[in-house]
């Protein structure tokens, strides 16, 4: 998909103020391959829904003819969106993060740390993997069910900075708005995923982590407006946009090469872009 001439005009995003809770937030994101399908996500981000065991993220996904504008599916939009953004990750480890990474870690305890487990043990060796996350039970929880699925050592890991620094791959899938990652506990050839902080305000990772890394992205238009680890990280003077090495459809496209360094600090943020729905919209449909 990112080899292909697609559009994805930049997201529609809302804040909704919701009586009692954090603000809510509203996402409107279509994209189109011309002459084929054209698709659009709606998807409802409400933080609150935590307190009374709902998932944050909710949403539809409409898959339309691109030449007839006639609907062809309505699929759920939280498990488009589950797995499109672990591919997604998963698809740029392959080039940024070692062929030799083993052990992986997650910070996160939603439905899509076990998406992305799954999906960076499907392009890398990982035979060992930690999980982080505020509540510890939730952490030993998701641990014991993915050593049960993918049938090798998972563990809760109580100390964040022992987890990053043992880790080949870190993957964040969270709602944070303080660092979760921190630049001094990295060891060289370490692979950073940012797949959860979607605002400025939001950030996984601190501005050091930044500095350190070779950075790159999956939008110029998307991270430039919503990448907080990157924006606060600018703020902050350890990161200029001039010092992303490329994006997504760039490596996609071999226009750049990617982890050329085994030592390197590689950073990936994500922060979603609309081919990636269609992407699996057309996959699920089954007609491409």
């Amino acid at each position: 998909a990112f080899r292909s001439p697609f559009a994805a005009p930049e997201r529609h995003i809302h804040e909704v103020e919701t009586p009692g809770q954090p603000a809510a937030t509203a996402l409107l994101m279509p994209a189109w391959i011309e002459g084929e399908d054209y698709g659009v996500k709606l998807v409802n981000v409400f933080p609150g829904n935590a307190r009374v065991g709902l998932p944050a993220v909710n949403g539809i996904y409409v898959l339309f003819s691109g030449t007839t504008g006639q609907p062809l599916a309505v699929m759920d939009g939280s498990v488009i969106n589950e797995r499109r953004t672990a591919a997604t990750s998963a698809l740029a480890a392959r080039y940024l993060s070692r062929t030799d990474s083993r052990c992986l870690t997650i910070f996160g305890t939603g439905r899509l740390a076990p998406m992305l487990a799954q999906a960076h043990c499907n392009v890398r060796p990982i035979d060992r993997i930690l999980i982080v996350g505020r509540d510890p039970a939730k952490a030993e929880a998701l641990a014991v069910s993915l050593s049960t699925t993918l049938g090798r050592p998972v563990s809760a890991a109580a100390d964040p900075a022992t987890a990053c620094a043992e880790a080949d791959i870190i993957s964040c899938a969270t709602l944070s708005t303080e660092p979760l990652v921190r630049g001094a506990w990295l060891r060289p050839g370490t692979h950073v995923d940012l797949v959860g902080a979607f605002k400025p305000s939001m950030r996984e990772c601190d501005a050091e982590t930044v500095r350190r890394a070779q950075v790159f992205i999956d939008t110029p238009g998307g991270s430039r407006a919503e990448a907080g680890d990157l924006l606060q990280a600018e703020r902050e003077g350890a990161f200029a946009w001039s010092d992303v090495q490329a994006d997504l459809a760039a490596l996609a496209h071999g226009a750049h090469r990617g982890r050329g360094d085994a030592a390197a600090i590689t950073l990936f943020k994500s922060v979603g872009v609309a081919i990636e729905d269609l992407a699996a919209a057309r996959l699920v449909d089954g007609s491409k």
